[in-house]
């Protein structure tokens, strides 16, 4: 198993090696997620996990060890201490499980990394997920009009971020 990096409640992140591929391959391409992501080929997936530059996280269950998502962050060697969620994959859905998984990645940007810096883009039809980020402290910094074509029509993205000041305040508030 992966190295464990974060443990919440009832999650953790754990790095994801070269046997979660097939896991990360399907939860990318379910229907329910693929419609609000770009996929990425297997072959980029299996770089990203021998990078320097880049890491993939298996979200879990403690308790089980199941997989309910995965994780993929860029910009790990970026001079400017800004750090890309580049896919926030949440395969079980309904149980508060984004809420948590979004506290265990900004902790692990933030405190552990020392981040300056976390973004990540967003369809601007994902309710659900634009709920989740803002209710983590993102803010929406831009939309970026019909940027993607897919499918034959023109799609925005919503780019959202929180700064290491922002994230350490909205903790103490919270008397963390």
């Amino acid at each position: 198993m992966g190295k464990i990096v974060k443990e919440g409640k009832r999650l953790r992140l754990r790095v994801a090696e070269l046997k979660d591929l097939d896991y990360i391959m399907e939860a990318e391409n379910r229907p329910e997620n693929v419609r609000f992501i770009l996929p990425e080929s297997r072959e980029v997936h299996e770089k990203g996990l021998n990078s320097e530059s880049m890491v993939h996280f298996i979200v879990e269950e403690k308790d089980t060890g199941n997989a309910v998502g995965f994780l993929m962050i860029g910009n790990l060697n970026n001079p400017d201490h800004e750090v890309e969620w580049r896919k926030v994959i949440i395969d079980a859905k309904g149980r508060g499980y984004g809420h948590e998984t979004m506290e265990l990645l900004e902790e692990w940007s933030f405190e552990d990394m020392k981040f300056h810096r976390g973004w990540l883009d967003c369809k601007d039809y994902n309710e659900r997920a634009l709920h989740v980020y803002e209710a983590a402290g993102l803010q929406r910094e831009a939309l970026l009009r019909e940027t993607m074509l897919v499918n034959g029509k023109y799609e925005n993205l919503v780019i959202l971020a929180i700064l290491d000041r922002e994230y350490f305040a909205r903790k103490k508030l919270k008397g963390e």
